[in-house]
């Protein structure tokens, strides 16, 4: 279905006529009065019509020989069909045409780890590995900071879900290049009598993370492994009660659920290899997402992150504790860290909102949402393309408030608009499908 903007004319004659009029409104009656028709008339000019063999607005069906037109400044005036349109007038591509998209959980700040941890050793040493080796010189970590934002911005992403443990980041967010949502992420190992010291050291953090326009930030608990009751008392005390995304990491592991359910498993070694107790820690007898649900807040988005053994019941059970529930799915990591992935058929059978992440290049082999969802085609190749580009996009975008403008081609919105090339028959994501950002 063709969506057409509200100030759209095609006629190149009735254009003509507007300009002239146009004109006369911004120069006789008076300048300032006339800029905005101006301005209106300066993005006809400027637009662009761009086409390819399907467009995907997400928020719609996909329209096939579709052409999307956007003005100067990227917004999206209108989708519709080719036949519309003067075939010189339009930018033509092969491929399918999608919004930019949007990567909900990365660890920006450990650009400078590609290729420092090994893969395949599970969570307990991979955070062992981390925590050991992530202290490099400043100049180091800043110079791969960049790298690693300019490699999603060349992948298509036009927002991040980023997790910041200190300001490293904070230089280039402050640029606005894409739409951050900073989580300052907290955790006290699960004690009480270190909550008010996590606190404080981490509120510093948060008060120093910029907010360029677009962009937001929340004070956020790492995992229900690390945080004790009494700091997520002050995280939700601090926080806004409603409006925000709160992330945490959840069922991302098996030592995970014996440590929740049967008060045992590879956290206490981990734990007594840096001297914490878990003396005063009583396990639940429940899957662990039920501790994180016992002290989020459910007035606010809740991004639960990997959720690599979340049964059936855990995601209903999350999605009765409150509707603002998603969950950030991260294959690459899953594979680097654990050689495993969720089931999605799980999030499917129990409509859960899906997003993608990348994690951080200490977890991954790059930076790409592209590269994600290829693997999830590869390994679960059930879940449809037309899914999978809503859990890269919209999903996404929905999950971090930033829906206002990102997610979809829809006019009014800046969402970007992606080039994807090679696809195989039926819109088939595989190994030569690439990507390309045109706006």
């Amino acid at each position: 279905m063709a969506v057409r903007a509200k100030f759209w004319r095609t006629d190149k004659y009735l254009t003509i006529f507007t300009g002239l009029w146009i004109f006369f409104k911004a120069f006789i009656p008076g300048v300032r009065a006339g800029l905005p028709y101006l301005r209106r008339f300066l993005n006809w000019f400027f637009m662009r019509k761009i086409t390819a063999n399907r467009v995907y607005p997400v928020s719609a069906g996909p329209v096939d020989n579709g052409v999307v037109i956007a003005d100067d400044s990227g917004e999206i005036l209108a989708v519709e069909p080719r036949e519309w349109h003067d075939p010189a007038s339009l930018e033509s591509y092969s491929g399918v045409l999608a919004p930019g998209f949007v990567n909900t959980h990365c660890h920006l700040e450990l650009s400078h780890m590609k290729g420092l941890v090994h893969t395949g050793t599970g969570l307990i040493p991979f955070i062992t590995q981390v925590v050991t080796q992530r202290n490099l010189p400043a100049e180091v970590i800043a110079d791969a900071i960049v790298r690693a934002e300019q490699e999603m911005l060349d992948a298509g992403i036009v927002a991040l879900g980023d997790i910041s443990n200190a300001p490293d980041t904070f230089g280039v967010k402050a640029k606005g290049r894409m739409r951050y949502y900073t989580f300052v992420e907290l955790f006290d190992f699960l004690q009480d009598a270190g909550a008010e010291k996590a606190f404080a050291d981490w509120k510093a953090v948060y008060d120093q993370a910029p907010l360029p326009p677009g962009s937001a930030k929340a004070l956020t608990p790492h995992a229900p492994y690390s945080v004790s009751p009494a700091l997520f008392a002050r995280i939700n005390a601090a926080n806004p009660a409603t409006g925000i995304t709160v992330s945490i990491h959840n069922q991302e592991t098996q030592p995970e659920s014996e440590l929740f359910q049967q008060g045992s498993g590879d956290f206490y070694a981990f734990y007594s290899r840096f001297n914490i107790s878990l003396e005063q820690f009583r396990p639940t007898g429940q899957p662990s997402v039920h501790y994180a649900l016992q002290h989020l807040n459910p007035a606010n988005r809740t991004l639960f992150v990997h959720n690599t053994l979340s049964t059936p019941d855990d995601i209903r059970a999350a999605q009765a504790w409150s509707p603002h529930t998603y969950w950030a799915t991260c294959p690459n990591a899953n594979l680097y860290i654990e050689n495993k992935l969720p089931n999605y058929a799980h999030f499917l059978g129990t409509g859960a909102r899906v997003t993608i992440g990348t994690d951080s290049l200490s977890s991954n082999w790059q930076l790409s949402v592209l590269e994600e969802i290829k693997t999830i085609a590869r390994y679960q190749s059930y879940v449809p393309f037309e899914t999978l580009l809503r859990w890269a996009t919209l999903h996404g975008a929905q999950a971090l408030g930033f829906d206002d403008t990102l997610g979809s081609l829809e006019p009014g919105k800046t969402p970007g608009v992606l080039l994807l090339e090679g696809l195989g028959p039926n819109a088939k994501l595989n190994d030569r499908t690439s990507v390309r950002r045109l706006i």
